[in-house]
């Protein structure tokens, strides 16, 4: 899947190159987010433990979501 993603990179322009970057950084961004929410138990936020739990988890899920759509559009697209 690497070797795929490093091909599709450089059949882009430098434009479209920005965007997946830039696409795969806010998906790590989210992704880290979601997982600090869920295991970092002395977060320096007010939330009770049930709704960091179910903060943390739509945070992961809108990541999975936002790399799924990231796949689908710039790697999956390649295949065809």
């Amino acid at each position: 899947m690497l070797q795929k993603l490093i091909q599709v990179y450089m059949k882009k322009s430098p434009q479209q190159r920005f965007l997946l970057i830039i696409a795969m950084l806010f998906f790590l961004i989210y992704l880290t987010l979601g997982l600090l929410l869920l295991f970092w138990k002395s977060l320096p936020l007010q939330l009770n433990p049930m709704q960091r739990t179910l903060f943390g988890s739509l945070v992961v899920v809108y990541a999975l979501f936002r790399f799924w759509r990231f796949y689908q559009s710039h790697i999956h697209e390649q295949e065809d």
